[in-house]
């Protein structure tokens, strides 16, 4: 039976009979052109998300040498360390105190530049800008250096995915890490000398057992949270609208009640994740399905995958805000039962950040505009092999003035 590519063109068009056809038919299985073993059923990665077995010491060689050393690849007392100074601020009350009015300020500058337009392209001119003027509003940095950071952002999300080992996206990438450090070092050593009211502030007076972080650390933390908050609202928000379009029954339900933008978010993250694979790497030789994988392999975790696996999920494939096997309750914090935030110690420490933009900035799309439609008919199409979803969604509606 010939096994699956991912470097397909069949794969790169729709990436789910790919992915199918590795949970039903390879549950395990090693992949040359990745040279990795794939894992792609819901049972086994939940093991390899939660086992401390399996490390984050691939990163190292993933995202370390255009990020720098982030909370992704720690572990143990190092991990507990910077996540206990990194919660307060991303998941604490202080994020929804000092935050959400920031969230609901940029959501709103940026609808109404085409509030009464009646046509967006809501790719280009929302959900690419939107997070990242809010992580700029929140870090105290000039949103306009929003394109600054936007080609920052774009050439640390291809370096990080650049499956086939382009030079040119290496060398990008690495020239990126370089520009970003000469940007917020004096950020840093200017906000230890006046401090402000701002995340980078925060961070540098936040404290565990005596000890702050580094000005390197916090550097690293401002260029991993510009990808991870980023890329997760961005590339959400467009995937949810994309699903709720073509649902219409559901757009209107959630219209109606906006207390289902949780669930419509969450089964948007089942159903058309943002992130279809992540790896790991084994500090000991694991066994699955009778088939050994040793130690210090890299392993490919097909989170989109799980997350329509049959064995875990009713009529996986549909679209369905109110299924009833996805805890919606729990779907951004660390028990959630999708994969696309992961799962265990390395969940998605920015998960409650992506909520709320998603929540607020939702909110006043839906309030803006009515009768919602692909501007000429159908679909746009979704682009991408390891984070995927459409480059461009021109949209017409009626303006809700």
């Amino acid at each position: 039976m010939t096994t699956p590519d991912i470097f397909s063109p069949e794969y790169a068009a729709d990436p789910h009979p790919t992915l199918a056809d590795f949970r039903e038919n390879h549950p395990v299985t090693f992949h040359e052109g990745l040279d990795a073993w794939v894992i792609s059923r819901y049972e086994d990665i939940d093991k390899v998300l939660k086992d401390p077995v399996f490390t984050t010491r691939n990163y190292a060689w993933q995202l370390e040498p255009v990020h720098g050393k982030t909370i992704l690849q720690l572990e143990g007392g190092e991990h507990r360390k910077m996540r206990g100074i990194v919660n307060p601020a991303l998941r604490g009350e202080d994020l929804q105190s000092r935050f959400v009015p920031v969230i609901d300020r940029n959501a709103k500058d940026l609808i109404d530049t085409w509030r009464s337009d009646g046509k967006v392209d809501l790719v280009d001119q929302f959900t690419t800008r939107f997070p990242i003027n809010v992580i700029l509003d929140m870090l105290g940095l000039d949103k306009k250096d929003h394109d600054l950071f936007h080609g920052w952002y774009n050439a640390i999300i291809a370096y990080f995915t650049n499956l086939t080992g382009d030079k040119d996206v290496i060398a990008r990438g690495l020239r990126t890490k370089q520009e970003l450090q000469a940007y917020v070092l004096p950020e840093v050593a200017n906000r230890r000398e006046n401090p402000r009211d701002d995340l980078i502030t925060t961070i540098i007076q936040s404290e565990i057992e005596g000890e702050y972080m580094t000005d390197m650390e916090v550097k690293s933390f401002v260029s991993f949270l510009l990808v991870a908050a980023g890329e997760t609202t961005d590339k959400a928000v467009s995937n949810m609208f994309l699903q709720l379009i073509q649902h219409p029954e559901q757009m209107q339900a959630v219209r109606d009640d906006r207390s289902l933008i949780d669930a419509a978010f969450a089964e948007s993250l089942r159903h058309t994740p943002v992130v279809l694979m992540v790896m790991r790497e084994p500090s000991e030789d694991v066994e699955f399905h009778g088939q050994t994988i040793p130690a210090g392999s890299t392993m490919v975790c097909l989170l989109a995958a799980a997350n329509r696996d049959p064995r875990r999920f009713d009529n996986p494939d549909a679209f369905d805000i109110f299924r009833k096997d996805l805890d919606v309750a729990k779907a951004f914090a660390g028990g959630a039962n999708h994969m696309t935030f992961a799962l265990g110690r390395h969940f998605c420490v920015g998960s409650i950040l992506a909520q709320y933009e998603v929540r607020q900035g939702t909110n006043q799309l839906l309030d803006a505009m009515g009768d919602i439609k692909f501007a000429d008919g159908r679909p746009p199409e979704e682009a991408g092999i390891f984070v995927r979803a459409p480059k461009t969604m021109p949209l017409t509606y009626t303006p809700l003035l």
